[in-house]
């Protein structure tokens, strides 16, 4: 079973900047498709991006485009959210997320229900 822990969050100001990694326990990461989604208190859990396992599908939510970046280093089995222009409405608990999809190497999630494997979370607060 894959373990996830997540790490990077903290304060910061609006406009100001964050790194989140998520390194994972299994050495076959390299064929998990990741996704981190995030949650605000009294909300419901939301997708921010998505990788598939090569690298080669990226996906974003609209409220993200253009400031947060995801990526991933398959030697170091860890995935990041680069997180620029931050905004009070970011604020939240940002977990990744990890499905098997070796069979499908190109193929990114968006969907919280396709994960299986989940990491505890990091808070992110970004102050006006």
């Amino acid at each position: 079973q894959v373990q996830l822990v997540e790490s990077g969050g903290g304060l910061v100001q609006a406009g100001g900047s964050l790194r989140l990694s998520c390194a994972a326990s299994e050495r076959t990461f390299s064929t998990y498709a990741m996704g981190w989604f995030r949650q605000a208190p009294g909300t419901e859990r939301e997708f921010v991006a998505s990788i598939s396992w090569n690298g080669a599908t990226i996906r974003y939510a609209d409220s993200v485009k253009g400031r947060l970046t995801i990526s991933r280093d398959n030697a170091k089995n860890t995935v990041y959210l680069q997180m620029n222009s931050l905004k009070p409405v970011d604020t939240a608990v940002y977990s990744c997320a990890a499905k098997d999809a070796k069979y499908s190497p190109g193929v990114g999630y968006y969907s919280s229900i396709d994960y299986p494997y989940w990491g505890q979370g990091t808070q992110v607060t970004v102050s006006s």
